[in-house]
């Protein structure tokens, strides 16, 4: 959870703020210039009270009758999110899915900036991804120190995920986003998410069987 003035706020909360900062930047690009709460909680799939309540961990937004101001909600939200800030980030493992995060442009917009990709393979050391040569990772913990990253992302298979995390934290990240299907250990004061994809699959699977889903 996160300390704001009002208290500690639900990591449950926190979690829903980017899809509130991606539906008000869709309102933007529509040019809209007010929104409702419960316009914008159907848009969110919650109730407008929730919406209500959410905020409310922030401070006072809106007026009664009158509702949000959308420029400034979504102005607000970015801000309260710590998208006023640019992040240095390093993607270790130049696999498929390391390749697939170092193009997805969306990164850099949000100020999300790829600074190095690393590996360990040969083959692959030396090839361009975007404006990123793919470095030995042998020169990962000085890169981290010379250019201030903040974020790490670990793409590498499970056996070697553990140590380019303590590779990482020795350096100095403050930040960790493992892909790799095993749970690292990091110290507390290292931010960690954990994205297993076979995991979510695999809570898809369940709510199709709860759904009486079987295959032809």
């Amino acid at each position: 959870m996160r300390d704001t003035k009002e208290g500690r706020v639900p990591m449950v909360v926190i979690k829903r703020l980017p899809k509130y900062y991606r539906y008000l930047g869709e309102l933007v690009e529509h040019k809209v210039e007010r929104v409702s709460s419960q316009t914008l909680a159907d848009m969110m799939g919650i109730s407008a009270s929730q919406l209500r309540q959410d905020l409310n961990h922030f401070g006072e937004f809106g007026q009664q009758g009158y509702g949000y101001r959308v420029e400034d909600l979504y102005q607000e939200i970015g801000r309260i999110i710590g998208l006023e800030n640019e992040y240095n980030m390093v993607i270790v493992g130049a696999g498929n899915l390391g390749q697939a995060l170092a193009n997805y442009p969306n990164f850099s917009k949000r100020g999300f900036l790829l600074k190095g990709v690393f590996d360990i393979n040969p083959k692959l050391i030396g090839l361009k991804l975007r404006d990123n040569e793919i470095m030995d990772i042998d020169h990962l913990e000085q890169f981290i120190q010379k250019e201030n990253i903040a974020i790490g992302i670990i793409t590498v298979p499970k056996e070697a995920a553990q140590e380019v995390a303590d590779i990482m934290v020795r350096a100095g990240i403050k930040a960790i986003w493992n892909f790799a299907p095993v749970d690292i250990k990091v110290p507390p004061e290292i931010v960690l998410e954990n994205e297993h994809l076979a995991d979510r699959l695999m809570v898809i699977s369940f709510r199709l069987k709860e759904l009486g889903f079987e295959e032809d």
